[in-house]
């Protein structure tokens, strides 16, 4: 979720205030993590400025990215809700600054104003949809309709579009992307180089521009 999707975009003046009333500011610099997976922190944040990149460990070990989320999203809310571990670890990636308030403050608080209730239910509908359409999108298929979908995604996510095309800084590493996209950094800079061929990409570091997107639709169909 994002943007106008976001959960404080949900809200209205009222209920806004009701959070900011029972919260303190915080603020973390870039590379900072703001909790880690399995952890037993309850804490429910709200993002008010930069982007948090939300990453899982998988079975065998690798550490995958999962979404990038952004002002007005919220995040730690199953944990605070459901008294289990964090699900997943949260890092800056710029200078972050969140709205948190404890995690029973916050159940307290969606029993007593249903539009809280309401505005958290229609982000964690949202997010089942983001999650299924994931799967479907690099759970399957050949290495290049993988890389092309993740590389759409990006597009949406963080892309600006300028007179050569959608330019994309990813937010993670090649490693971390390639692990996204279920496959080996060596395949998944194979699969670059042969977009790079096609004329449509190009690459810089920690830069890509999408030069074709159309074309770059079909492959990921």
């Amino acid at each position: 979720m994002r943007g106008a999707d976001g959960f404080w975009f949900r809200l209205g003046p009222a209920e806004r205030a009701v959070i900011e009333r029972n919260s303190t500011r915080r603020a973390y610099d870039p590379g900072t993590f703001l909790c880690r997976q399995g952890d037993h922190s309850r804490h429910v944040l709200v993002v008010r400025a930069g982007a948090v990149r939300v990453l899982a460990t998988t079975s065998d070990g690798r550490e995958v990215v999962i979404a990038v989320r952004t002002t007005g999203d919220i995040l730690g809310e199953l944990a605070a809700l459901d008294d289990g571990p964090r699900s997943a670890t949260l890092q800056a990636l710029d200078r972050v600054e969140v709205l948190a308030l404890s995690g029973a403050r916050f159940a307290s608080l969606c029993q007593t104003e249903p539009r809280l209730a309401w505005a958290l239910l229609g982000v964690v509908a949202g997010r089942l949809r983001e999650t299924g359409r994931q799967w479907a999108e690099f759970g399957g298929g050949s290495a290049l309709r993988r890389v092309a979908a993740l590389l759409l995604e990006m597009a949406v996510l963080h892309g600006r579009t300028t007179g050569a095309g959608v330019e994309i800084v990813p937010p993670a590493t090649q490693e971390e992307l390639a692990s996204t996209a279920a496959m080996s950094r060596e395949s998944y800079v194979r699969v670059l180089r042969d977009l790079r061929e096609r004329g449509l990409i190009s690459t810089g570091r920690r830069q890509v521009v999408i030069h074709r997107i159309d074309d770059l639709r079909q492959l990921a169909r």
